[in-house]
């Protein structure tokens, strides 16, 4: 089942309206900023959970970021097919 839509005005730059309609076939102008739009708000969500997550346990250090990188890629190669699906 698809969610309700709405029609909306928005306004935005010729050369990325243009560029995103030519992208945008088959499934057209509306679907590919809809999906823009998607995964624009799960970023905004993303940093908003950062952001509380630092404020209760300080923010996170370079060096934790590349050790979770560094976990992360081991545990890929650890994986069947190098952790690509099937």
């Amino acid at each position: 089942m698809s969610e309700p839509t709405g029609k909306y005005s928005i306004v935005m730059p010729r050369d990325i309206a243009e560029t995103a309609s030519s992208r945008s076939a088959p499934s057209g102008l509306s679907a590919y900023v809809a999906a823009a739009v998607a995964r624009q708000i799960e970023r905004d969500n993303l940093s908003e959970l950062i952001q509380v997550a630092e404020a209760e346990h300080g923010p996170i250090t370079d060096d934790e970021v590349q050790a979770l990188r560094d976990q992360l890629h081991q545990s890929r190669r650890g994986q069947p097919n190098g952790g690509t699906a099937a």
